[in-house]
This record gives C-alpha cells, sequence and structure tokens, in this order.
C-alpha cells in the first residue's frame, strides 16, 4: 500500500470515483446481493433488490461466486448499459466486494485501433492486387516487399533496380510518341508527366490521303498500370486494330475502344479520349468525345489575339459501361487557325493559394498573341509552370497544336 496521508488517499478516490465513475456491490456467503451503491444507474443496474440470490438480478455474476481467488478481476465486460467496465471481486470478512469501474472510453479506443488495423490489412490486400497486374519489374518490388522484415538491403536493391526499369519504361513511353510535323499539317506537342511515367498518351497519322487522324488518351491515375494502358490504347488507334470499325469516324471508333477496353478486364482503369478527323479537301473536322475536356479552336494569325472557342462533344469515358454511346460533332477549320487538343492536366493547376487555374482562364491564355520566334507550346508550359510555382505538376502536362 501507498503510504500516503489521509487527505491525499481521500483525493485520489474521489478522482477515481469521478473518472471511473464507481459502482459497488457486496455480496454474503449465501450469494446473497446485501448491499449495492455508488452510479449503479451507469451500468444499468439500478433498482437492484437486497436479500435475494446477487445471481439472479445480476447475470454476469453466475458461476463466479464463490471466489476461487482474490482478488480476482474480470477486464471491459459489457454492462447492460451498453458500457464497458472492469469487475474486482475482493474477499472481505465473509463478504465479496463487486467493484465497478468504467473503461468504456479505453475499450473503444482498442476497438477503434483494431479496426484501423483491420481497414490497413484490406488496403494492403487490395494494393497486392493492383501490384499484380503491372510488369515484372513490380512483380519483382511486391516480393522484396514480402522480405522487408528480413533484408532492409536487399529492398533497396531492388527499388534502384526498379527505378532504373521504370526509367527504361518512361523512354520506352515517349519513343512511341509521334514526331512534330510540319508538312502538309504543322503539328507539334509537349507532354510532361507528373511522376516517372503518366497516365496521358497521344497520337496522329494519315488514316488514307485525304483523311488525318489525331487522339488523346487520359488514364485515371499515374505510374506503369495507367501508362501502359495509355500505350496500349494509343497503339490500337495508330495501328487501327479495331476490327470493322471505320476509322473515319470518330463515334464509331470511340464505341469500338470502349467495347475492347472495359475496366473490369485492365486493372478497373478506365479513360478518358478525344478523337477527331480532319478532312483535308474540305476543311472539316469530325470529333467525339468520351468524357475529355472539349477542345479548342483559335482562329487567327498568331501574331494577333486570336477568336477562341470550345469544340463542345459528349460521352461517357471508355471502360465504364459497354452500353456507353458516343456521338460525332463537326466544325469547318478556317486558315490560319490553331486547334489545340490537351488533357485536363493542362489547365487544373494549382496555384500555391490554393485555388485552381480553371478552363475558361486556360482558354483565354491560348487566343494571346506569339511573338516571331517564340514557341507557343513551350510559352503555355511556362505559364502552367508559373501558375502553379516550385515543385512538380500533380497532374501530366499533355497539349497537341495542329495549325492550318
Amino acid at each position: 500500500m501507498l503510504d500516503l496521508p489521509p487527505r491525499i488517499s481521500d483525493s485520489l478516490l474521489m478522482l477515481l470515483h469521478a473518472q471511473r465513475v464507481l459502482a459497488h456491490l457486496v455480496i454474503d456467503d449465501a450469494q446473497n446481493l446485501v448491499q449495492a451503491g455508488g452510479h449503479l444507474e451507469h451500468y444499468g443496474l439500478d433498482g437492484l433488490q437486497s436479500g435475494g440470490p446477487a445471481s439472479d438480478q445480476i447475470p454476469f455474476l453466475e458461476g463466479l461466486l464463490p471466489l476461487v481467488e482474490t482478488p480476482f478481476l474480470i477486464r471491459s465486460m459489457e454492462m447492460p448499459s451498453g458500457r464497458v467496465a472492469d469487475i474486482h471481486f475482493f474477499a472481505d470478512d465473509g463478504t465479496v466486494w463487486v467493484l465497478l469501474l468504467d473503461v468504456t472510453a479505453e475499450y473503444e479506443e482498442a476497438r477503434l485501433v483494431q479496426q484501423k488495423a483491420y481497414d490497413m490489412t484490406l488496403l494492403s490486400q487490395r494494393e497486392a492486387r493492383l501490384i499484380a497486374q503491372l510488369e515484372s519489374a513490380n512483380q519483382e518490388l511486391t516480393r522484396a516487399h514480402g522480405e522487408l522484415a528480413a533484408s532492409r538491403e536487399t529492398l533497396q536493391l531492388t527499388h534502384d533496380r526498379l527505378q532504373q526499369e521504370l526509367r527504361d519504361a518512361e523512354r520506352y513511353v515517349r519513343a512511341m510518341l509521334p514526331a512534330p510535323v510540319s508538312e502538309p499539317l504543322a503539328v507539334d506537342w509537349r507532354f510532361v508527366p507528373s511522376t516517372e511515367l503518366g497516365g496521358d498518351s497521344f497520337g496522329y497519322h494519315w488514316i488514307d490521303d485525304e483523311h488525318f487522324a489525331l487522339y488523346l488518351i487520359d488514364v485515371c491515375g499515374h505510374g506503369v498500370g495507367s501508362a501502359l494502358l495509355s500505350v496500349a490504347v494509343a497503339d490500337t488507334l495508330r495501328s487501327e486494330a479495331l476490327a470493322r470499325t471505320d476509322f473515319r469516324n470518330p463515334a464509331e471508333v470511340l464505341a469500338a475502344l470502349n467495347l475492347a477496353y472495359q475496366m473490369e478486364s485492365h486493372g478497373e482503369l478506365f479513360c478518358t479520349v478525344w478523337y477527331g478527323v480532319y478532312h483535308r479537301a474540305t476543311g472539316r473536322l469530325r470529333y467525339a468525345s468520351a468524357g475529355h475536356p472539349p477542345a479548342i479552336l483559335v482562329s487567327g494569325p498568331c501574331d494577333a489575339i486570336g477568336d477562341g472557342r470550345p469544340l463542345p462533344a459528349s460521352g461517357p469515358c471508355v471502360g465504364i459501361s459497354p452500353a456507353a454511346r458516343y456521338q460525332d460533332e463537326q466544325c469547318v477549320l478556317p486558315s490560319p487557325a490553331r486547334l489545340f487538343v490537351f488533357s485536363d492536366g493542362a489547365y487544373e493547376i494549382t496555384r500555391p493559394d490554393g485555388s485552381m487555374l480553371d478552363y475558361a482562364a486556360f482558354a483565354e491564355m491560348l487566343t494571346r498573341p506569339v511573338r516571331e520566334g517564340q514557341s507557343e507550346l513551350d510559352g503555355l508550359l511556362d505559364c502552367a509552370r508559373d501558375v502553379h510555382g516550385p515543385g512538380a505538376l500533380e497532374d501530366d502536362f499533355t497539349i497537341i497544336r495542329m495549325a492550318l
């Protein structure tokens, strides 16, 4: 026992009584309840009657009396009121004192910790399933994670090797992008992924002597999985590898692409796509969108303020529903004019103060005059970085410019 002055002992007892909501029961040798007091109503035990068998009124005492050992403790028992209490048993001169101390807060905290651990376990399992869909380099990293506890050095070596493979993959992705062209159309682009591998890809090519296809794909997320899917979709369009599809018909192309890349078969990933076809003889552009930001047409010479207008088109993202339908839109491209096709990462840029550049402000930037000798696309990229401030952009910056 602590050798404390009575005043201090009394203060500690009052503190215990207030914080733990103390209640007590006294039971005689015949296992009859002879006394009850304290905050019994807190535990749902108000209305107890002295004199009768204790276990008839207090079910949790069944089988515990007479005591085999004393003192005795039952931890974290749920009471009739829903509160949780530690139950202490003490033998004292032919009677048993039963003290109830509220531990609901500790019990709930422990339960929340257990739930958090369970949630973390579920998250780890889902992460493992996603990683399993990546290329062999990611599979090797997954195995290395399993060996982390045994060998931190081995994990670091594996991580370094993976980073090298990711850099190799980035070079491969960039090698798949088309080169700028100058005749008979001038097409250029800028692509700055937010990580080593982004979810954007794009392409353009002549379908025949008169029809020029231009397309941009933005897969949800970033990293290897998104990059692989975006490259696969772009390659499908570039190689025109959709059976029984007229690649001069944008709506038909998006419908066939949607059936080929349903998300349940591609790692739960979906994508937005803008696909347009320019007819050289008439100057007409046919286009369709699968959840993609509207392209912007800027009419007029580059060295003057242009007349910019969005080219609206609607349609669901590729991969979400096999029943999705798409619709062609069309317009005539006057000369001189520039057509800009871009991903949302080109304009959804967060400023240091937390505000965001929006589509309208970005569209206004595209109409500004470009001085001779300047690169319009480099200027747009510089503006994006100035808006964002220090650090890497949160999303892939991808924009294509076709000039007539």
